[in-house]
């Protein structure tokens, strides 16, 4: 069982289309982004409701519109689209294990359960270095790399789909999909 859901997975990459590897933003429709990336848009029109609620997109007007990031992508971090998406989850729930141990016979000393669990400890200290790691990733980074991983004419063929969608084309002339 994954720590994060779907959702979260779904609004990562949405917001990778909505930029570029330069930090340009685009506009798109929840519609054509479930549907470039085969995914459920009832889900995910959920998943831009919260990341629109976080502030992390904003709805364009018009016959047109769609989302596009509302702040710069290099300020909008993967642990901001975690927490918009999933809120604030612990890796860890510590059931205090320690003071039921047979040997204390239903009473455990003090020694024994007194302070932050030990294993509790650690796996703070996991989260902690997670959730640091996540805040140092930003949507822009991730753009980048997907650019040096990418093709370069992708992105120009994901925009001309995109375009062809906006325009109430059902497909792109040339395209994979």
């Amino acid at each position: 069982m994954s720590l994060y859901s779907a959702g979260v997975e779904y609004g990562i990459h949405c917001l990778l289309f909505l930029t570029d590897e330069k930090g340009d933003g685009r506009e798109a429709s929840v519609r054509a982004l479930a549907e470039l990336q085969g995914v459920p848009q009832e889900l995910l029109a959920k998943v831009f409701t919260k990341l629109a609620k976080a502030n992390l997109v904003v709805a364009t007007e018009g016959v047109r519109g769609g989302f596009k990031l509302a702040r710069p992508a290099d300020e909008i971090t993967v642990l901001d689209i975690v927490r918009a998406i999933d809120g604030h989850k612990s890796i860890f729930e510590c059931r205090e294990i320690r003071g039921r141990c047979a040997v204390f016979e239903g009473s455990a000393p003090d020694w024994a359960v007194s302070g932050t669990c030990s294993i509790h400890s650690v796996m703070l200290t996991a989260q902690k270095r997670m959730e640091e790691a996540l805040a140092q990733q930003t949507v822009l980074d991730l753009a980048r790399r997907v650019g040096r991983k990418a093709p370069p004419a992708f992105n120009e063929e994901v925009i001309r789909w995109m375009d062809n969608r906006r325009d109430g084309k059902t497909s792109a002339s040339g395209s994979n999909g």
